[in-house]
């Protein structure tokens, strides 16, 4: 599927884990080297593997 914004995807993709009994999370963002927009945003369910450990 294809949204006009990012966060209609992510509402989408929320909206259909509540109703399947499930939670999800943000699990990866990739940018563009051009000109650093959000090309890729993974949305996963909350058991799908590991969190990534913050870079400090």
């Amino acid at each position: 599927m294809k949204f006009d914004t990012l966060q209609q995807g992510i509402n989408v993709y929320e909206n259909y884990a509540k109703v399947s009994d499930f939670d999800t999370r943000l699990y990866s963002t990739k940018k563009s080297k051009s000109d650093g927009k959000i090309s890729l945003k993974y949305c996963v369910c909350n058991k799908e593997g590991f969190r990534e450990t913050p870079r400090l």
